[in-house]
């Protein structure tokens, strides 16, 4: 009885594994999405709001944005072994909107590549190569996570919460 279970178990596993599940969820689901927040995040900021901070001793909004862009050329070189893009190191030096709004959306733009060609088995093939594409999609999200306060403190709806009314608008 337990090698027939085995044997469907493995098979499953294998199904799931040449469908590329992981890879389409979290590109689709989590990656894609969190994207659009950031970038629209990027863009709804006013130029002047860019150097904010909640408090003293936090990152401002442009610093946020500076961090994901860094983290996004390395985690995304990694996954398209390579070495990591001059872009990454130049961030640290962007601090006005239009240049920090468009390194974010290059960086992104780089990444949206990795995952193009990326299949559950490269995501899964070592532990720099996995952890860079967990990192790249949870990083993202707590990055957004901590900018939705400074766009409720300035007045701006979070583009995720605008999203969600604008659906329920729809039906």
């Amino acid at each position: 009885m337990r090698k027939p279970l085995l044997l469907c178990f493995v098979l499953a596993c294998g199904a799931l594994h040449a469908e590329n599940y992981l890879t389409t969820t979290a590109t689709q689901r989590y990656f894609n999405v969190v994207r659009r927040n950031l970038e629209a995040a990027s863009d709804a900021m006013p130029a002047d709001k860019y150097s904010f901070r909640l408090t003293d001793g936090q990152m401002t909004f442009a610093e946020w944005l500076v961090h994901s862009i860094q983290r996004n050329y390395s985690d995304c070189a990694t996954l398209k072994s390579e070495s990591t893009p001059a872009g990454e190191k130049q961030a640290l030096g962007l601090k006005e909107k239009a240049e920090v709004s468009k390194a974010l959306k290059d960086s992104f733009a780089y990444c949206a590549d990795a995952l193009q060609n990326m299949t559950d088995q490269k995501a899964t093939s070592s532990a720099p190569v996995s952890m860079a594409f967990l990192h790249l999609v949870v990083h993202n999200n707590e990055i957004y996570g901590n900018i939705v306060g400074y766009l409720r403190v300035n007045g701006i709806v979070p583009p995720s919460t605008a999203s969600r009314a604008n659906q329920k608008g729809k039906k």
